[in-house]
């Protein structure tokens, strides 16, 4: 579980996403089986990972769920983390942040939609398979919340239902994407747009290749 370094954008800043860290939250690491012994563990490879990553100019979007604690506990966690951050809430998140805690971020919404490197980025802690502009080709939408549970399973099947059905322009094209930190192709690091395209591809392909049994071993 290691960063890539400065990914594909060295040199310029870049826009980076996760889900659901739930720092301080110990329940968490049987909840998703995180390969992790206890807190401490989680916590400095979370930050490790992150601020190798991260630099000065570049801004994560984080989709909720960010610290489990009182949100006076936020600014200490807060200021462990480089970069510009922007918040996009959780059910787990305060309702209210204080002026210590605002100041941390350079955003904070429910929703958000940004450019990133000629793709459209629709952004919310819950999934939205259908949003406005679900039928573009360069759109994608992320989104966390379900962790890697049931309900993420059900959603992995629709997203399948919509992506064999797309079969001419103006249909859907599901490009929704779990920006869960436990999620393989995000492994507790930031990730840029680009990274998460490619690594839950090939993950989707490995997934595929091992059910079709073309493979011996999962390597």
């Amino acid at each position: 579980m290691t960063s890539k370094g400065k990914g594909e954008k060295e040199g310029d800043v870049a826009n980076y996403y996760i889900a659901d860290l739930h720092l301080g939250h110990e329940n968490v690491i049987r909840f998703d089986n995180r390969p992790f012994a206890d807190l401490e563990e989680m916590h400095r490879t979370i930050i490790d990972n992150w601020n190798r990553t991260v630099t000065a100019g570049d801004t994560v979007y984080i989709l909720g769920d960010m610290i489990w604690g009182k949100e006076a506990e936020w600014p200490s966690w807060l200021s462990r983390f480089s970069g510009n951050k922007v918040l996009i809430t959780g059910n787990h998140d305060p309702k209210r942040l204080s002026e210590k805690t605002r100041r941390f971020f350079q955003d904070v919404e429910d929703y958000k939609e940004i450019a990133d490197d000629g793709r459209r980025v629709i952004l919310c802690h819950y999934a939205m398979p259908f949003h406005r502009a679900a039928y573009g080709e360069c759109c994608y939408m992320l989104y966390g919340h379900v962790h890697n549970t049931r309900e993420y399973a059900f959603l992995e099947r629709l997203r399948r239902d919509i992506r064999d059905s797309c079969t001419q322009k103006g249909f859907a094209r599901g490009n929704f994407i779990n920006v869960g930190c436990m999620m393989p192709w995000i492994d507790y690091t930031p990730r840029t747009l680009e990274e998460i395209i490619r690594r839950e591809a090939e993950y989707r392909k490995l997934q595929i290749r091992t059910e079709d049994g073309s493979l011996s071993t999962r390597g």
